[in-house]
């Protein structure tokens, strides 16, 4: 039985992607700031400003995956606050690539999550991984420096994917949830003049990517995880009221509205980025939930249970 490492596992897409692992027979294991090995996932230490990292983990890991990071919108974008988005991210690149060069047993490969806030703001816009970055902005400017750690890990002569995931969808946590409770009361706010698009993906797909880059040996270099038919905003809140079985009155809430609530953090809802698909589809993955109005029902069901 092969052994995952992940770092971030407690998180969102972390959680999910350990059940799913587990389930197709995997071991798992967690880098954690508490150490706990009897926990359901064992969770090994790491300390990303002492530089500390246990490197039992590391030698029982036949792959490793990265999602580690502080939430991008759990506070308001204060310089600290930026400045630990950045560290927390490339200071966990960092360890686990220094971690490694020290060990004679090297992981299968080596899975790095990013994000398609690389792409900045770009309007209708069909971006691929070959795309430029964004001129400007933190959600760019962060990413680039993210993915410059990342590209350091490579003198390790490891299989290397990295994905830069979309707008993930879960009713555990994440975009989805205000959307859900605002139209429990048949509001449908959107920002701005909701033209933006919304490159979403469901979060069983985001997570089949990360297995599936981990498993095949082709898979490397940069995928975008994301799901193949990106919308706009309005459409998306549309879409979630028909999921459920709603009729939602639609209500912009005017641009400076949302800058004077939001300040900085509000190009993560007003910024329009309109990603592809069709690298990872390339390869011979298969989305199980590309269009929203069925992957948004199909969620909304598995909640229901």
């Amino acid at each position: 039985m092969a052994t995952v490492l992940i770092g971030g596992g407690s998180g969102l897409i972390g959680q999910r992607l350990s059940e799913l692992l587990l389930a197709k027979g995997y071991e798992v294991i967690h880098l954690s700031r508490k150490e706990d090995l009897n926990a359901p996932f064992p969770k090994y230490k790491w300390d990303l400003q002492a530089g500390i990292i246990d490197e039992r983990a590391l030698s029982k890991a036949d792959y490793i995956i990265n999602l580690a990071g502080a939430g991008i919108a759990d506070k308001r974008w204060t310089e600290s606050r930026k400045r630990l988005i950045v560290e927390s991210r490339t200071q966990s690149t960092l360890l686990i690539k220094n971690a490694l060069a020290r060990l004679e047993k090297k992981p299968k490969a080596l899975i790095l999550a990013s994000a398609i806030g690389f792409y900045g703001d770009r309007g209708r816009e069909w971006v691929d991984e070959d795309s430029l970055p964004g001129k400007r902005g933190f959600l760019a400017e962060s990413t680039k420096e993210w993915e410059a750690s990342m590209h350091q890990s490579a003198v390790l002569k490891i299989r290397q994917a990295i994905i830069r995931i979309g707008i993930v969808l879960s009713t555990r946590g994440g975009a989805l949830k205000p959307f859900i409770l605002q139209n429990q009361f048949r509001l449908g706010n959107y920002f701005g003049n909701g033209k933006q698009y919304y490159s979403w993906i469901h979060i069983d797909d985001l997570c089949k990517i990360f297995i599936y880059a981990m498993e095949n040996e082709s898979v490397e270099g940069i995928f975008n995880g994301v799901g193949p038919n990106p919308v706009s905003l309005y459409d998306f809140v549309k879409s979630l009221a028909k999921a459920m079985d709603k009729r939602a009155i639609m209500i912009p809430v005017p641009t400076f509205a949302i800058r004077l609530a939001m300040g900085e953090m509000a190009d993560m809802v007003l910024s329009s980025t309109r990603v592809s698909a069709a690298k990872i589809e390339s390869t011979g993955f298969q989305f199980e939930h590309p269009e929203l109005v069925p992957a948004l029902k199909n969620l909304l069901k598995e909640e229901s249970r």
